[in-house]
């Protein structure tokens, strides 16, 4: 009986019951520390989360319109002449803006395109419209055309009608041309050549180029012999 009093007084001692409130929260509910640190560390990568799709898709967005306002049209591979009936090798596609204004061709039209003559003399680059395409015209409206009778090294050797040149001439002393004046100073003008006629007995060639009705007035002005062509980029001056 002793001894089983005090064992049962010593167990009594040496365990303490845990508090009822050592753990729980008002409640009566034991909280989680682990779960509120993970819904914190969460929200960062949330947010950070939103902001990516957020931009994602402006960007798309964005690249969309881009690309949506272009379209594909057909422009020329190769210079032409006039009279010239287009094959698909002086075709070409290029992008531009869909809303230009401009009366283009779609690519999608180049089976209709293909077969037609050319209106006029273009270089290459040149975006094909409809006014390009028909019955030639010589000289374009606004524009006239004036020969120029050259000797072999006043003009490249592979010189072909619809390619864009600058005509240069150095005045001699007294003598006023084209748009500058005073001696020793190089005038220039810019045309496209429509044509070249060769004099083999004279060794001349007549070289037929088409330029502003002004330009060509004081072309045709220039004195004989001191004239020379450089080829040059569609549209360049």
């Amino acid at each position: 009986m002793t001894t089983t009093a005090g064992s049962t007084s010593t167990d009594t001692t040496t365990q303490k019951p845990a508090s009822p409130n050592a753990w729980a929260g008002r409640d009566g509910k034991t909280p989680s520390r682990l779960s509120g640190s993970g819904r914190r560390r969460s929200v960062p990568y949330l947010l950070l989360g939103v902001l990516l799709v957020l931009v994602c898709a402006a960007g798309g967005v964005f690249a969309g319109m881009q690309l949506g306002d272009r379209e594909n049209v057909l422009a020329l591979a190769r210079p032409v002449a006039v009279g010239q009936v287009l094959t698909a090798q002086d075709l070409k596609q290029v992008s531009m803006a869909a809303d230009s204004g401009m009366d283009v061709m779609p690519a999608s039209a180049a089976s209709t395109v293909v077969g037609q003559p050319v209106a006029f003399s273009l270089p290459a680059g040149s975006l094909v419209t409809r006014s390009v395409l028909g019955a030639p015209q010589i000289p374009a409206q606004g524009k006239a055309i004036a020969a120029v009778g050259l000797k072999p090294g006043q003009f490249p050797p592979d010189l072909s009608p619809g390619t864009t040149v600058a005509v240069l001439t150095t005045p001699g002393q007294g003598t006023t041309t084209g748009t500058s004046t005073g001696s020793g100073q190089t005038s220039s003008w810019t045309a496209v050549v429509t044509g070249i006629a060769t004099r083999e007995t004279e060794q001349t060639t007549v070289v037929s180029l088409q330029l502003s009705e002004s330009d060509a007035r004081a072309l045709a002005s220039a004195p004989a012999g001191q004239l020379s062509l450089v080829a040059i980029a569609g549209g360049g001056r």
